[in-house]
């Protein structure tokens, strides 16, 4: 079991040692074992994908930006599959802060905004409220940061 409160601040990038998948509207997006972890004080991991194990032509510049005090600056990306549009789907780090250079391009999904996200077979649970956007599956324990009246953590 990992628990979120042995993850260090500032965050950790690791390399993500199962298959993850990502599938929505009846269409894979995502098949890869390459993709990074980043490990937070208080939060479930979030996957960052590698552009190339994205399927082309389902991402499309979103609205918005935001700022992570360790990461820099987030762009948001919109899905595409079919007649189907989920904005704000996920995150990337164009031009990370020095530490982070791993993640660049890469996307982060919120798994809440697609209909499946898997981790080595098994479901993911999504992170609760519509931020974080952190990965729970069964070996991973909180309390997690997210949800009402956690925000003063």
């Amino acid at each position: 079991m990992e628990s979120v409160w042995d993850y260090p601040r500032p965050p950790r990038v690791e390399r993500a040692a199962a298959r993850v998948t990502i599938t929505h509207a009846g269409r894979m997006i995502v098949d890869s074992v390459r993709c990074l972890r980043v490990l937070e004080t208080s939060h479930p991991p979030v996957y960052y994908v590698p552009r190339d194990d994205i399927a082309d032509g389902v991402l499309e510049a979103g609205a918005g930006r935001s700022y992570c005090e360790f990461k820099g600056v987030a762009t948001y990306w919109d899905l595409v599959a079919g007649d189907v549009r989920v904005s704000q789907v996920g995150w990337s780090y164009e031009h990370p802060t020095p530490g982070y250079a791993e993640i660049a391009g890469a996307v982060a999904f919120y798994p809440s905004r697609v209909d499946e996200c898997r981790v080595a077979g098994e479901l993911v649970q999504p992170q609760e409220g519509d931020f974080y956007g952190g990965w729970i599956t069964a070996g991973i324990v909180g309390p997690f940061k997210g949800g009402p009246g956690t925000t003063g953590w």
